[in-house]
Parts: structure tokens; C-alpha cells; sequence
């Protein structure tokens, strides 16, 4: 077992855990930098300072008090990317009011079981989201719930069935305001501040709560080992309704005085280029997917990106080939490359500055300080020794309280030592760094053979033709499992399955070469981009009858 809970791992700082709320992160960024730009939604030409920031959020939160809502109620925000989502956030945080993050893509059941299981008594909404009407089915949703009573709507103007933001704005009084500040004088970092609940690929999705010193003590390590500072703008495509967006992105960026960027409300590649280089951005964040869009967008090369400098990718596995191209064509040198969940607030392993080329492209970096990690026999529990994979273990300050309402969940994936088993297989290095092999329930097991579709992966993603490429198994009657592959190849190329077959042999040991490949357009994702292979197995086990 690697233990860094108090030792310092090669080239870090070790910032030290802090007592802090939310609140103190933004007090903090009013105090040294007031009128510095915090906030910078392109898509809605608007702009706040700290100051402006502040005082808003101030004001909403008052507006919360006199709906009715009180500390430890729970309200929700089910919304693309948008400065008022950051106004929420902190406003919420004032008052000891629980913020229920609802992926946009929900539709009218996920809503229903998420508001219902959390108890939400008001919602924040977008009007629409690509196609779908999020008012009718919030009001569908609150004419049937023992909790939802108000709805809060994106909108200046009124609107029948909700409170619209103009209306918000104008709800606080004097006395609200005051008990903002009681209120916010009362609030201890160990308070639950959010709950995110997960993607829901089997069943409904399971709330993870999240208090304020995990969030607050993940989002100033990451950024320290970023290295940071007042003078960055970071450009934030990812959505905020996951830890990406909402820890790495606006809590990171606040706790050094910089500034996030929204490109647009949903996630679009030229835009994203676009911005960077409109508003100078130093940094950018974004899962693989987001990367690979852009890198293979056809004006690509219309743009200069000579601001940028360093970002994350997290989210997926990283194909090497795909970092390469971000560090070389898109400028990004100091690109690191981050490991974590949700249930971890949410990143434990991260690349270093002075890691090596290989380090970054090869491995997720190591351990955050004050954290430990293992690697672990799954069926026995064992601590593995190094180079040998298993089941990567995490403990420490940025573990989850544990799944709302849910102790049984939790107790699966929280041992009675704290350890978070994350589900993942992984090997952990001489040097400190971790590899990530690929999910437990995606490894295949082909005729007793054991094989990571990452491995797979990575090769395809060698072939110049490819743009992206996942492989994943399905049950077979004869082999135990057959290996597939859907590949999407770059723009204006054309390539068969069979000759992506010629291609691994000589390459890829024969029972690693995928029995079907399947070129594909798109690939089934999350809001947040990750791919969902679950969806991409089901489509192939009915093909498959």
C-alpha cells in the first residue's frame, strides 16, 4: 500500500487541510481580488466580478429564506451551464441549504425519482434543454410530489407555473438579508452541502453526499497541483452539475482568484475554440470526448489557442495518442491528466508538473496529498503488491459521508475502515503512479483469457484513421465472452471492419482482436460526456439475439 496521508510525494507542496465552508472560498476572492472577472458566460455576454458575484448570490439566497426555505432543506438545480447556476451554488452555501445536482438530460422519471428521494422542495430550471420542455414536465413532477413546492425558472420575464429570476431577485428584504448573514456565521465544514447523484447506469440513480471540507480541501489541492493563480482563466465546457464543473472548475478557480469561462450552455467544439482564444484562456478543462471534438473539428486550424497553457482531462481514460495532440496542436503543456468519482469529491490521483511525458500519457499521476490508495485482491481483499492489478482502493478527508438515504449502498462500497472501493481496475507503479486497466465489471474473460479493452483501445487509437474507438464484451455461449469494437473515424475517411482486422493482426495477440467492429457516427453518453458502454453492449446483445 502507497501511504501519503502525511508525507509529501516528490514535487508537491502539501497545502494543508483547511477548516473551511464554501462561503470562506468566496469571502476570500471578494477580500484580495473584488473586481477581478469570476464569472464569464460568453453564450449570455455577461460578465460578474467577485464583488458582483457576492452580492447576488447574497440576494438570492435571501429570496430562498422567504420562499419558505430553510437550513438542511434540499433544492435543486436541473440546468445546463449558465452564470446564474453559479450564483445558486454559493447562494445555497450562505444558508445551510442542501443543492440537489439533476443532470439535464434527465427526463421526467429520473427527475421524479431525484426530487422525490431527496426531498426537494424547490427546483431551479432551464426553460428548455435541446428539445425538452423542463418546465411541463417540473410542473408534471410537483403535481404529484409530497415535496416539491416551488419552481424557480431561468427566465427575466414571468411565466405561468413558476417564480421566474426577475420575480426571484425581487423576494428579499431587509430581514432576509440579515438572517443570510446569521445563517452563514452557523455553518460548519462538516455540513452536507450537495448531493450528486450518478449516473444510474443499473437502476435508479444513488444520491452521493458531498460536505463542505470535500469539496472545499479537494478543490485547493487540485488547483495547487496545478498551479493556478489570479492571472488564469479557465474555460469550462464540462457541466457544472458534476463535480468536474462544480469542484475542479468553480471552487478551484475561486480559491486562487481565477476565472471560469462558460463557451456556451451545452458543450459544442467550435465554440469551445472559439472562446479560447476571444477571451485568452490559460486553461481549459474537458473529459476525452470533448478533446477529440475538438482536435478533429474541420476549422481547427483556424484557430491560434496561443493563450492556453494547461487544463485537465478527466472524466474517462485518456488515449495517449489524444493527449499528445493536446500538448502539441492545441499548445497545452502543462495538460494534467486526473483520476476520481464522484463519491471522492471527486479526484484522488492527478499527473504532476514535472511528470514525465510517459507519466502523463501512460499513468492518471499520483496520489493527492492526504490521501491514501491501495490496490486490492477483489475477491480476497489482500493489499496486492506493486505492478499487479486489482481493485484501486481510496481513503481519506475527500471520501463521501456516504449515499443519501441509502446505507446499504454505502456499506458495498465503504468498508467499516473508511475505505471507498472504487470498482476499478488498477496497477499502482514503483514511481508512485497509477494505471488505470479499465472498470472490474468491463474486464472480458474470453475463453479464460483476461483482457482490459483499454489495452485494445490504446492500440486503435494509434491508427491514423481513428478518431475515437471503445471495445467492451458480450456474453457468448461458446467463449464465456466475445470482444467488440465501435470505432468512429476521423472526418472525410473511410475505412471497413475488415480492414481494421488486418490492421491489429501482426499487433494485438489474436484473442485480443474484437470478433465485430462496428463503425459508428456517435457513441451513447452521459450529460457529462462519458461514454456508456452498457448501452453499447445492450444494442449489440440484441443484435446478437
Amino acid at each position: 500500500m502507497l501511504n501519503h496521508h502525511l508525507s509529501i510525494a516528490s514535487g508537491d507542496t502539501l497545502p494543508p487541510l483547511e477548516n473551511k465552508c464554501v462561503n470562506d472560498i468566496l469571502a476570500q476572492a471578494v477580500k484580495n481580488y473584488p473586481e477581478h472577472p469570476a464569472v464569464i458566460s460568453v453564450w449570455q455576454q455577461r460578465t460578474l466580478n467577485f464583488k458582483e458575484l457576492d452580492e447576488l448570490a447574497k440576494k438570492v439566497a435571501a429570496s430562498i429564506l422567504e420562499s419558505g426555505i430553510l437550513p438542511g432543506d434540499r433544492v435543486g438545480i436541473w440546468s445546463a451551464n449558465r452564470f446564474e447556476w453559479v450564483l445558486v451554488q454559493f447562494a445555497v452555501a450562505k444558508i445551510g441549504v442542501i443543492l440537489v445536482n439533476i443532470n439535464p438530460a434527465y427526463q421526467l422519471n429520473e427527475l421524479k425519482h431525484v426530487v422525490e428521494h431527496s426531498g426537494c422542495k424547490a427546483i431551479f430550471i432551464n426553460h428548455f434543454y435541446r428539445d425538452k420542455d423542463c418546465l411541463d414536465l417540473a410542473k408534471q413532477v410537483k403535481e404529484q410530489s409530497q415535496y416539491l413546492k416551488s419552481i424557480f425558472i431561468f427566465n427575466d420575464e414571468p411565466i405561468d407555473g413558476a417564480i421566474s429570476w426577475g420575480q426571484l431577485l425581487e423576494m428579499s428584504g431587509s430581514k432576509s438579508l440579515a438572517e443570510v448573514d446569521r445563517y452563514t456565521s452557523a455553518i460548519t465544514s462538516d455540513q452536507l452541502i450537495s448531493i450528486q447523484y450518478t449516473s444510474g447506469t443499473t437502476g435508479n440513480p444513488k444520491g452521493a453526499t458531498l460536505n463542505h471540507y470535500n469539496m472545499v480541501n479537494n478543490a485547493i489541492q487540485i488547483i495547487s497541483r496545478l498551479k493556478l493563480s489570479a492571472s488564469d482563466r479557465i474555460c469550462v465546457p464540462v457541466p457544472l452539475f458534476h463535480c468536474f464543473g462544480m469542484v475542479l472548475g468553480i471552487l478551484g478557480a475561486f480559491s486562487v482568484g481565477a476565472a471560469v469561462v462558460f463557451p456556451t450552455e451545452v458543450f459544442d467544439p467550435e465554440s469551445c475554440l472559439a472562446t479560447i482564444d476571444s477571451e485568452s484562456c490559460t486553461t481549459l478543462y474537458g473529459v476525452p470526448m470533448m478533446f477529440i471534438a475538438m482536435l478533429n473539428h474541420p476549422k481547427f486550424d483556424t484557430f491560434t489557442l496561443k493563450s492556453l497553457r494547461s487544463g485537465i482531462m478527466g472524466g474517462a481514460p485518456c488515449p495517449a495518442e489524444v493527449l499528445r495532440a493536446v500538448m502539441d496542436k492545441m499548445h497545452a503543456n502543462e495538460m494534467s491528466v486526473a483520476y476520481g468519482m464522484t463519491e471522492t469529491s471527486p479526484i484522488s490521483f492527478q499527473t504532476r508538473l514535472d511528470h514525465s511525458f510517459d507519466q502523463r500519457v501512460e499513468t492518471v499521476g499520483s496520489v493527492l496529498p492526504h490521501t491514501q490508495a491501495k490496490i486490492v485482491d477483489p475477491q480476497t481483499g489482500e493489499t496486492l503488491p506493486l505492478g499487479t492489478a486489482g481493485e484501486l482502493c481510496i481513503k481519506g478527508y475527500l471520501v463521501m459521508p456516504g449515499y443519501w438515504q441509502n446505507p446499504e449502498a454505502t456499506a458495498k462500497v465503504i468498508d467499516t475502515d473508511g475505505w471507498m472501493h472504487t470498482g476499478d481496475l488498477a496497477i499502482m507503479l514503483v514511481d508512485g503512479c497509477l494505471s488505470i486497466v479499465g472498470r472490474m465489471k468491463e474486464m472480458v474473460i474470453r475463453a479464460g483469457e483476461n483482457i482490459f479493452p483499454r489495452e485494445i483501445e490504446e492500440f486503435l487509437h494509434t491508427i491514423p484513421q481513428i478518431a475515437e474507438a471503445q471495445v467492451f464484451g458480450i456474453p457468448d455461449e461458446l467463449y464465456g465472452e466475445q470482444l467488440y469494437a465501435w470505432v468512429r473515424v476521423k472526418n472525410n475517411v473511410t475505412m471497413t471492419p475488415e480492414q481494421l482486422k488486418e490492421v491489429c493482426k501482426g499487433n494485438l495477440a489474436s484473442f485480443k482482436i474484437p470478433k465485430v467492429f462496428r463503425i459508428v457516427n456517435e457513441f451513447p453518453t452521459t450529460a457529462s460526456g462519458k461514454v456508456q458502454k452498457f448501452r453499447m453492449r445492450e444494442i449489440e446483445m440484441k443484435r446478437a439475439g
